[in-house]
């Protein structure tokens, strides 16, 4: 589930990279970055998949959440996008609740 988080992840940043050249009509629309970020996120439900075979969905499908928490890193990295008191208490919250979910699992 930690891998598909972390493949999703990156499938937002290159969404994010794409859509900056939607500005230029259809052509935009057809850029490598919107299909390495669609291509990311269909590949992201492969090791997803793996996962729900050997696992609890209630325990499983909440930790798609980790997702946000890669992404808040790689937008602060790529993007230089604040991370503010709010952000990181948002994502203490997700933690705890992933965490209180697994342990509830077992």
């Amino acid at each position: 589930m930690l891998l598909a988080s972390f493949i999703g992840s990156f499938g937002a940043v290159f969404l994010k990279l794409g859509s900056q050249h939607l500005s230029r009509g259809i052509r935009g629309a057809l850029n490598w970055q919107l299909a390495a970020g669609i291509a990311l996120f269909l590949g992201s439900s492969v090791p997803f998949i793996i996962a729900l075979k050997h696992g609890e969905l209630s325990v499983l499908y909440p930790m798609v959440s980790l997702g946000y928490v890669w992404t808040m890193v790689w937008s602060r990295i790529l993007f230089k996008e604040p991370v503010t008191g709010a952000k990181v208490g948002a994502l203490a919250l997700i933690l705890a609740g992933i965490t209180c979910i697994g342990l509830g699992g077992r």
